[in-house]
């Protein structure tokens, strides 16, 4: 399939008003351990690969997070499938310090 770039705000629902931030470290170590490019920004992570592999690594992600004991995920995706733009390097070549 084609190259593609996904970009996911994971939001799950905890119990007990419990911090999220142990379930985020988990799905982002999820996306780590996948293998795929990915830059982790402050509101969501960007993963760059195959289509296919990239919603295999976001399927994963949601699992966790019921396997940690979330009741419901929220997961907000943003999706860019093909062409040449489907690449973290060439979309922020224009933006090397960030700005």
């Amino acid at each position: 399939m084609a190259k593609a770039l996904l970009s996911v705000q994971i939001i799950p629902k905890t119990n007990g008003g419990e911090d999220v931030i142990p379930y985020v470290d988990r799905a982002i170590a999820i996306i780590k351990e996948s293998g795929v490019n990915y830059l982790v920004g402050p509101l969501e992570t960007t993963m760059e690969g195959e289509f296919d592999e990239l919603l295999a690594v976001l399927k994963r992600m949601n699992e966790a997070m019921f396997e940690m004991g979330c009741p419901s995920v929220i997961s907000q995706v943003k999706l860019l499938v093909g062409g040449p733009n489907a690449s973290i390097e060439r979309l922020l070549e224009k933006y090397p310090d960030g700005k």
